[in-house]
């Protein structure tokens, strides 16, 4: 079972998730960035032989995730759960995507992190992607952070959520519930003791009956819980500039195309017939 690491671990972690995102999304091959990244890890950490069993898995499945799920007693279960989801066909869930929930969720490791905030990270993951519940909290419950009462809680989590509200699961594991029942009967003693501070459970209690989103969103602002990363679509001046240039480009061709048609100079079989000509068939 995978260790808590030391907090050298997670900083070099935070930084391979980085720098593996940012060189692929340059057109590196994945491969080659693999097998260059452990020459400037950390060579005091376990992180740069990691990442070369990683380069020899990739070379041979063609997936990071299994390479990750090998190395279980380093990379926690929900680790391997966010790149498998990533190396899933069919999912709306990118790989670029899935790196930086996991480089930030190493960054926050590598701070001051609460079962809490960890938990509540985690689950934004999933319900912010879509990414399966079943199978998320399972692996989500098998991080050496959470104890015994954690793994308890999201036992009831993985059997209640979809059934009762998110913020009500929330609002019962917190102290606020607790002293809340305590002024009705003051002899009140829980039979479990409360995972949640009592802020959590008015930020819970008054987020009710509403999106979770807006709930994680509150947690963020007023706690300083963890973000979930969003990628956006590029809207800058300069990637409207180049998606211009490129359709200017495929309608010149479409036009030379149309021309030497017209003329009878080429044989538009050797092509394929373009888009703006299908219509005639």
């Amino acid at each position: 079972m995978t260790q808590i690491l030391d907090r050298e671990e997670y900083i070099e972690q935070a930084y391979f998730f980085r720098t593996f995102r940012e060189r692929v999304a340059e057109n590196i091959p994945a491969q080659e960035v693999l097998e260059r990244l452990p020459e400037e890890l950390l060579t005091t950490t376990r992180l740069h032989m990691a990442v070369q069993f990683l380069a020899t898995e990739l070379k041979h499945s063609g997936l990071l995730s299994t390479g990750l799920a090998q190395l279980k007693h380093y990379f926690t279960p929900f680790q391997t759960f966010i790149m498998q989801q990533a190396e899933t066909e069919g999912l709306r869930f990118t790989t670029a995507t899935a790196l930086l929930i996991l480089e930030r969720e190493a960054q926050y490791k590598s701070g001051q992190p609460t079962q809490a905030g960890l938990f509540v990270y985690q689950f934004e993951a999933l319900c912010r992607n879509r990414l399966k519940y079943n199978d998320g909290i399972h692996a989500i419950s098998q991080d050496p952070m959470y104890n015994d009462a954690w793994r308890d809680y999201l036992v009831t989590v993985r059997k209640q959520v979809g059934i009762i509200d998110f913020a009500d699961l929330i609002y019962a594991a917190s102290e606020l519930s607790v002293i809340e029942m305590r002024r009705k009967d003051p002899s009140y003693e829980p039979k479990k003791a409360p995972l949640f501070g009592e802020k959590e459970g008015r930020i819970a209690k008054a987020s009710r009956g509403r999106d979770p989103l807006f709930l994680f969103a509150a947690l963020q602002r007023q706690l300083s819980y963890p973000e979930v990363p969003r990628f956006r679509p590029r809207d800058d001046a300069h990637s409207k500039l180049e998606l211009m240039q490129n359709k200017l480009r495929e309608l010149e061709a479409r036009l030379k195309l149309l021309e030497s048609e017209t003329r009878g100079t080429v044989d538009l079989s050797q092509f394929g017939k373009p888009e703006i000509l299908q219509d005639d068939d």
